[in-house]
């Protein structure tokens, strides 16, 4: 017969249900320590990056050199790969992490009651969260950071892809966090590279406070549609850049190619141009010769097709696949537009809700822009590419919301707590 005390709780489950439970037991010890613990786990976790980065490399090294066998495209290698820079950028921004204010136990608002009471709401972590992404091995550490400085446990399931990067940085953050004595399990990655293991986070559902999908349109509405625990969306990037009537064209032009060429491969890189007709002629035929020089095609609408002959750029005529597409690549779709309104009404119609931008020097149409264009991020007269959790001055983001409930834009700290309410009296009854 066997006695209680030698069953472990972990004998009936599955290997995702473990990871899930023993992140539940850490997320109950994270929850009420002090920021001095947290930031000492976090500073060990970028030393540890630093000393350990010859054993990361090398096991990215082994994920890019399938990810050339299998024909992936550079932009999507590029979005994988790990160099001792990128690992050394990496670990400073965990330090910058652990220099941020702590946002668990910040009072959102408080009063006393006309009864005596004091009330106060109180931001308390999430719990345990869930991260589903594709190839970008940084996120590894974004997520575990942010997570941990939140007082919430993370259970990472990245891409197959990268699978031999997210074991080898997994085991080093792991190992810091543990040797710092807060508990090891508060980063965990899910076991398994096949799509069950994502099916089974989905529906942990009791286990898993959130999920959080990052990555492609493919993944982002599986998990939004599939998954039983809570989800916050992050949207895909079709973003754009309208160019106004009134505007600087100097000014326009350095935004287009920054927001465009910059690094195409990531979300807020812009994917569409649209250009008011009345700045058209002199406006396109700068911008076309630039987005050549930059390596970029144009999808063009029939009236950019006309400026093809007058300059070097690469324009194919655009498709209505082309106003919807996050291309990650070096390609931009371009449309010559009315009016204001009519730049508007083509966003409402195709963006993906992430980040849209106007180049202008007259504030009433930057200001009738920002008032109409519903978006996460609305800029003028800058680049998309600031849609950045560390641009932002949160730190390394989790993602970027593009749902309204919870959060929204780039998310940080505050953005991966809830709140609680504290009553405190004395001897009061209703």
């Amino acid at each position: 017969m066997t006695s209680l005390s030698s069953v472990s709780p972990y004998d009936n489950m599955s290997p995702v249900a473990q990871v899930a439970y023993r992140a539940r037991a850490a997320a109950a010890d994270l929850a009420p320590l002090p920021r001095s613990a947290k930031d000492d786990a976090l500073l060990a976790m970028a030393d540890a990056l630093e000393v350990r980065t010859s054993e990361i490399v090398e096991a990215n090294a082994e994920d890019v050199a399938r990810a050339r066998e299998a024909g992936t495209s550079e932009t999507v290698i590029d979005r994988l790969t790990l160099t001792p820079e990128r690992v050394r950028a990496i670990a400073a921004d965990v330090r910058h992490v652990a220099a941020l204010p702590d946002p668990v136990g910040e009072v959102v608002r408080g009063s006393t009651l006309p009864n005596g009471i004091d009330l106060r709401q109180v931001r308390v972590p999430l719990g345990v969260v869930g991260i589903i992404y594709e190839a970008r091995p940084n996120v590894t550490v974004d997520a575990a950071a942010l997570c941990l400085k939140s007082g919430n446990a993370v259970l990472l399931r990245g891409s197959s892809s990268a699978y031999s990067s997210n074991t080898a940085l997994v085991r080093v953050l792991r190992d810091a966090v543990g040797g710092s004595g807060l508990p090891a399990d508060a980063v965990q990655l899910v076991p398994g590279e096949s799509r069950d293991s994502v099916r089974e986070l989905m529906r942990a559902r009791g286990m898993v406070d959130v999920l959080i999908p990052r990555g492609g349109a493919s993944l982002i509405r599986t998990v939004v549609e599939q998954s039983t625990v809570p989800v916050i969306e992050t949207g895909t990037g079709n973003c754009h850049v309208y160019v106004d009537a009134e505007t600087d064209i100097d000014m326009a032009v350095e935004i287009l190619i920054n927001s465009k060429a910059q690094r195409p491969s990531v979300c807020n890189a812009a994917e569409t141009l649209l250009v008011h007709k009345d700045i058209a002629a002199a406006f396109l035929p700068r911008a076309l010769d630039a987005l050549a020089d930059a390596g970029v095609t144009v999808h063009g609408d029939e009236r950019v097709i006309e400026y093809a002959d007058a300059t070097k750029a690469t324009i194919v005529p655009a498709t209505t696949e082309d106003w919807e597409t996050e291309y990650l690549s070096y390609d931009i779709a371009a449309a010559v537009v009315e009016s204001l309104e009519s730049a508007v009404a083509h966003i409402r119609l195709w963006s993906s809700g992430h980040t849209e931008a106007i180049v202008t020097t007259s504030q009433a149409a930057a200001r009738r822009f920002t008032q109409l264009v519903d978006s996460t991020t609305v800029a003028v007269n800058a680049s998309t590419r600031f849609t950045d959790g560390g641009q932002f001055g949160f730190g390394a983001e989790i993602g970027i919301s593009t749902q309204k409930l919870h959060a929204r834009g780039p998310m940080g700290l505050p953005e991966l707590t809830s709140t609680k309410y504290i009553v405190t009296g004395d001897g009061h009854t209703r």
